[in-house]
Formats: C-alpha cells, structure tokens, sequence
C-alpha cells in the first residue's frame, strides 16, 4: 500500500532510529523489494500521463552529460482554444532518450495517484512539505554531473538499474538555496557507493554531493525531495512576530544623537530577546503544522448540493498532517493550511476518529467515532463544504 510507504514499510526496514540520528545526518539505504515499489510507477503509468497531462518543458525536460538539451529538439509548436503552446514530438523525445538524454519530470505527485499517497505518507513522516521528480534514462550516460541538492531526498527505484557515488557534505554545512556561498566543492572519496534496482531506497542528506549514472540498461527512479525547517525559518516567523511590538514600528533616530542611536539600538536587542523567548522552537513548529497546506482535491457534487452521504460512502480526510481539535465551549475549533475552522462539539469525536483514520467510509467512522450514523452524516455534509473532508 503506497500510502504507508514511507511511515510503515521504510521505518520498520530501517528501524526506529530513522528519524531521530539518521534523517539529513547520514546516508541510509533499504531494500523494501520490488514487489512492494511496483504499485508506484510503471510504463504503462508512465505512457499515460505523457498522453493525458499535455506536459511540456520545463516541467518536462531532457539533460545530457549535465547540460539541458534544446527544447526545440524534442517539441513542436500548437494550439489549443486559439492559444499557442509547446507539445511533445514523440518522435523527438525517442530519438534523445536513445542517444542518452535523461527525462525529468517534476512533481509527478500531482499527476499519479499512487506517488500522492506515497507523498502525503511522507509528509506526514518528516512533517514537511514533499515534491516527487521521475527521472528516466537509457544506457551508461548521465543527466547531471555530480552536484548536491538543495534539499533532503529518499531516491526509489522503480524500474531497471542506476549507479549512485555518495560522497558526502562539501566544504559548507547545510548549504541551502537562497545562500550567500555557492561557491563551495564537494569532499574527497566516497561514503556510499552501489546499484540500486527496483525496490532499493536510498536517502541523501541535504548539501551531500553525489555523483549518479546509467549502467548501460534501462532506469526509472523517482526522487521524493522535501526540505526541512531551519533556524532561517524561525527567524523569519520570529521577523513576523515583531510587527506587533510597538517599538519594532518606531522609527529609527536616525537624526538623533549618537547615543540616542545607541540606547535606540539596545532596547531592540533587549526586546528582540524578549521575543524570541516567547516565540520558542516549539511555538514555531506549531505554527509550521497548522500552515501546513492541504492536497488540491475537489468533492462534487457533494459540496454543493448538499447531499446526505449514505453508510457506504466513501470518507477521506483532506488535511496531510491530522489538525489539533480544540473545545472552546459548545464548540471545537481546527486549524488547517492556516485557516481555523470552527464547528459543533458534535463533531469533536468524528474529527478525531478521522486524524486516526484518515480514509474510511461513513458507517466505520460512525462505528469508531461512537456517533449515531445520522449525526455522523450531518457532520461530513459541514466538513465537506469546508473542504476538510472529501466524499465519494
């Protein structure tokens, strides 16, 4: 089941130790069997969304030996309701795989759904935000030369095999993004070095350089990248706490006196402290979970008519990661992708038996809620229209 992959499968291959030393710290690497990855991705998958999605570059694209191959190579120009836009030649697209370009494809999470489930577990694992790239290529060339990735990444292997070099941090720590050094190189030697084949994981840390090629048959990975909060983050939530201090709004002296500068300076330190006190880490990661956005799904007609669910309704709870339900009196409130909900204290038990099981159908959650099934109706026909529940 993909949507298990990552918070049952990997953490029980792995152990327990995953997340608290090994996650971003190390490279970890597991053999889940292909058996268990198939359900993710194959070519028959893969042949339909290239015919289905009208994918086009840059979502789309071809690399060789570490430079991106000209669009035109592979494209034609068309037009849709009156519009122009850029299609894929088929015809293209094979003469450049067989000469031994690498397809990317980004955020295939959003295209298929057994890499969204397999995405949504993820995110619920590391409490992150997660994109999933494809990568596809033939015989003993490469897309990339070796290079880091500006976030961590959990590499599967879906079809074929692929030769992966791990060589470790660089000359700078946790390098990210937007930084003020791109300029470091990567370590001598190698601390990971292997073939991955279907059913292989393989986790790289942020900023770990690697270097990664075909072995002369055909592969087909995917990337499932995601990048974790950081003292950057927290400072820029604290910078969002500090328009609500009166001092933080004042104008700076700038025509004073020297030393009313300085005293000026002092007391924002003074107060800059006092808030950072009381917007601890903790205080931020809350805030970073409730913000946590929801998938892009839709629940029609259901959100507009208003229809009764019935007991073998299908039930799926939309927000990734399960909200804190809160009681305030005759109510309760949640919060998801920043937004607060409140709604009756009846819901208080079907909301809770959703953050434990996310995807059921009414009559189960009636059962684990210990709601009557027509309250537990009437609850879904409000959260439906919220979009915090789906229903089909």
């Amino acid at each position: 089941m993909t949507d298990r992959l990552f918070t049952e499968t990997l953490c029980a291959a792995v152990g327990e130790d995953l997340l608290s030393t090994r996650l971003s710290e190390d490279v970890v690497f597991a053999d889940l069997g292909a058996e268990t990855v198939r359900p993710l991705l194959d070519f028959a998958a893969l042949n339909d969304i290239l015919a289905r999605c009208a994918l086009e570059p840059p979502r789309l694209r071809l690399h060789r030996k570490g430079a991106p191959v000209p669009a035109s190579r592979y494209t034609d120009t068309g037009r849709t309701s009156g519009a122009e836009r850029t299609v894929i030649r088929p015809d293209g697209l094979y003469r450049e795989l067989r000469d031994g370009a690498s397809l990317v494809l980004d955020a295939v999470d959003r295209l298929h759904p057994p890499v969204r489930e397999a995405t949504d577990d993820l995110m619920r694992l590391v409490r992150e935000r997660a994109q999933v790239n494809l990568y596809l290529i033939w015989g003993d060339s490469h897309g990339f030369d070796t290079h880091w990735d500006d976030h961590d990444t959990f590499v599967i292997q879906v079809e074929g095999t692929k030769s992966w070099q791990v060589h470790g941090p660089g000359s700078r720590r946790h390098p990210m993004k937007v930084d003020s050094d791109h300029g470091h190189g990567a370590p001598e030697g190698t601390v990971w070095e292997g073939v991955l084949s279907p059913g292989h994981v393989l986790h790289v840390p942020r900023g770990w350089w690697h270097t990664v090629k075909g072995t002369g048959d055909v592969s087909m990975h995917l990337t499932f990248g995601f990048t974790r909060a950081t003292g950057i983050d927290w400072a820029r939530s604290l910078l969002q706490h500090l328009y609500d201090v009166d001092f933080f709004r004042a104008d700076l002296p700038r025509f004073g006196s020297a030393e009313d500068r300085r005293k000026h300076q002092h007391e924002l330190i003074r107060r800059l402290a006092d808030a950072a006190e009381e917007h601890d880490v903790d205080g931020f990661l809350a805030e970073h979970d409730a913000r946590f956005p929801r998938r892009q799904s839709f629940a029609l007609p259901w959100a507009v008519d208003g229809a009764a669910p019935q007991a073998h309704t299908r039930v799926e709870f939309v927000p990734i990661l399960p909200p804190p339900v809160k009681r305030e009196g005759e109510q309760v409130a949640v919060t998801v992708s920043g937004k607060r909900y409140r709604l009756p204290a009846a819901a208080e038990p079907v909301l809770n038996a959703l953050a434990r099981r996310p995807r059921t159908t009414v009559a189960e959650l009636a059962e684990d809620s210990g709601t009557p099934i027509e309250a537990t109706a009437a609850v879904l026909r409000a959260l439906v229209r919220h979009h915090l529940v789906l229903l089909r």
